[in-house]
């Protein structure tokens, strides 16, 4: 499969799944989005449109810890990072968009790292 093809069928994914998956301002998205070198996630009302909380490798906090950005124990910490910024802002249940990517590595280690630091799916 070339590149391009792995790109539609991720953008196939991500439409089927965003159907289903709408963030409201009591239960919002957390939406991931994982490149080749960094992990992004957002927390966003598709209610007011608004982003309430984001975090990635590129955050100060989560860059100056890590040796390498493309990794599980990256994503990890960014998964620990949102969590703590949803408690802040006092959201305590999300509902999670993987974007159309496969949940396993990154993906499911950020997921589960902001289950644990106490963020509800």
């Amino acid at each position: 499969m070339t590149v391009a093809g792995k790109e539609m069928a991720r953008v196939r994914r991500q439409q089927r799944v965003r159907r289903s998956v709408l963030g409201t301002d009591q239960r919002p998205r957390l939406c991931v989005f994982r490149s080749g070198k960094h992990i992004y996630a957002q927390v966003i009302s598709d209610e007011t449109g608004r982003t309430l909380a984001a975090a990635s490798t590129l955050c100060g906090d989560v860059k100056k810890d890590l040796t390498r950005t493309a990794n599980r124990e990256a994503a990890k910490q960014v998964g620990t990072l949102i969590a703590r910024l949803c408690q802040e802002r006092a959201i305590r249940a999300v509902v999670f968009d993987r974007n159309g990517f496969l949940y396993h590595g990154r993906i499911k280690a950020l997921a589960d790292a902001a289950r644990e630091a106490g963020l509800q799916f």
